[in-house]
This record gives structure tokens, sequence and C-alpha cells, in this order.
């Protein structure tokens, strides 16, 4: 696999087919990451997955896939995506038995990094369900504010200095 940059816990990595099983884990856990990212309630199968991957490796997405150092074990995926010129929306998922560990944190301070450093980014915005206010804390506490709010959605933002 083919690696990208790094932090100090985390190896960032291109997506892989040799990751499709743990992407499918990842994904089809409706109850610890799935309800977070999205209204899907069906799970993915193999081949949707697969078709998946192949779609960000052929339009070569700012999609990431990251593995502990270490011991390589997946610890989930961060993407750049909906990017406009100088901006782009980040996303994350990580698999159940990665969080609480400081991933996510660890994870977003690196990507922001890279999004402004690598990329060539100026601002960085996300959604993240209003009654997920655990994540909401993470991204306040890496400096994302809040720039609207609706009955379902926050929306955060974060400018390059």
């Amino acid at each position: 696999m083919e690696k990208v940059f790094e932090s100090e816990n985390i190896i960032y990595v291109r997506p892989s087919f040799d990751l499709v099983p743990q992407y499918l884990e990842m994904v089809n856990d409706i109850e610890n990451v799935a309800r977070f990212i999205g209204e899907r309630r069906e799970k993915y199968t193999e081949e949707a997955e697969i078709e998946y991957i192949k779609d960000k490796m052929d339009n070569k997405a700012t999609m990431f896939s990251m593995l502990e150092k270490g011991t390589n074990e997946f610890i989930g995926n961060i993407e750049f995506f909906n990017r406009i010129f100088d901006e782009a929306e980040w996303g994350i998922a990580l698999t159940a038995k990665m969080q609480n560990k400081g991933n996510g944190t660890e994870a977003l301070k690196r990507s922001v990094e890279y999004g402004f450093n690598d990329l060539g980014l100026k601002r960085i915005y996300l959604i993240v369900y209003v009654n997920n206010p655990r994540a909401q804390h993470v991204y306040e506490k890496c400096g994302f504010k809040e720039f609207k709010r609706n009955d379902v959605d926050v929306f955060m933002e974060i400018e390059k200095e």
C-alpha cells in the first residue's frame, strides 16, 4: 500500500482493494459507525464496496485509509470531498474498535495540516449530526467553528491562518 503521509501513530495510505473486508466491516457497523456517516441502513455488498473503491481510485479522490503504526491494523478512512478551488469538505469514519483512543483527534489535526500545506486548501468544512456531541467537541477542540445549524446538522469550518 502506498503511504502518502503519517502522523505520530497513524500511516495514511491510498485506498486499497486489500482493505475491502475491513472497509465492509466498518461501513456495515450500523450501531457504531454507519449511523454517523449517512442515512443508509442497508448493508453494503463486497461488489458495491469494490466499485466504490474503484471509483475513488479512478477519480484520484483525496481519500486515505488509516493504519496503526507498528501493527498496520485498519483504523478507518478520511476524505476531502466536494472540493471546489481552495476549499473542501472533510469526513472521517473509524472502526468501532479504534474509536475512543485518540485516533479521530490525531487524524483530524494531521489531515487538516495536510489539506492546508499539501493540497493548498484555504478552508476545510464538515457536517456533523446534531445528535453527535462527542464529534462536535473533538472538532471544536481542533479549531473548527460552527457557522450554521439546522434540526439535523451542524456545519463547522476551519480556515488557514
